[in-house]
C-alpha cells in the first residue's frame, strides 16, 4: 500500500517536535492526524484506526501509557505505536514494550530515525531519499 494512503496519528504536547514531525511525514506521502493530549489523541484513535500511532508518553490530561493502555483493551486491539518521550527512565520502556510498543525512541531524535522505525513498523520505504534531522 503506497505511503499515501497510510495514517499516521501524532499524539504530543510539545508543538514543536509535533509539526516538524508532521511536516516530514507529509512530505513522505503520509496521511497526518495530530492531538495534542492524551484525551484527544484517544478520541481521534478510536474514531480515524490510523495505521500507526506515534505517542508522546508524558503528556496532559492522558499520559501515553494511559492512552496505550485502553487502545489495548478495544476490540480491534493496539493499534502498531512508536512511543516517543524524554524519559530516561528503563522501566517506563519495560512497560511500554510489555503494552505491545513496536519501538521506543527517546527526545531529542533525529528524524530519519523516526522515519526508519515508521518503515519497520508498517512494513514498506517511504517516498524521497532525503531526511531533515532537525528534531
Amino acid at each position: 500500500m503506497p505511503p499515501q494512503q497510510r495514517t499516521i496519528l501524532i499524539v504530543d504536547d510539545d508543538h514543536e517536535i509535533l509539526e516538524s514531525m508532521r511536516t516530514i511525514l507529509e512530505n513522505k506521502g503520509f496521511r497526518i492526524l495530530v492531538a495534542r493530549d492524551g484525551n484527544s489523541g484517544l478520541m481521534i484513535a478510536e474514531r480515524e484506526n490510523p495505521d500507526l500511532l506515534v505517542l508522546d508518553m508524558m503528556m496532559p490530561k492522558k499520559s501515553g501509557f494511559l492512552v496505550l493502555e485502553k487502545l489495548k483493551s478495544r476490540p480491534g486491539g493496539l493499534i502498531p505505536t512508536i512511543m516517543i518521550t524524554g524519559n530516561e527512565g528503563s522501566r517506563h520502556r519495560a512497560y511500554a514494550e510489555m503494552l505491545g510498543v513496536r519501538d521506543y525512541i527517546r527526545k531529542p531524535f533525529a528524524m530519519e530515525k523516526l522515519v526508519r522505525s515508521i518503515e519497520k513498523v508498517i512494513g514498506f520505504k517511504s517516498r524521497g531519499e532525503g531526511y531533515d534531522d532537525e528534531a
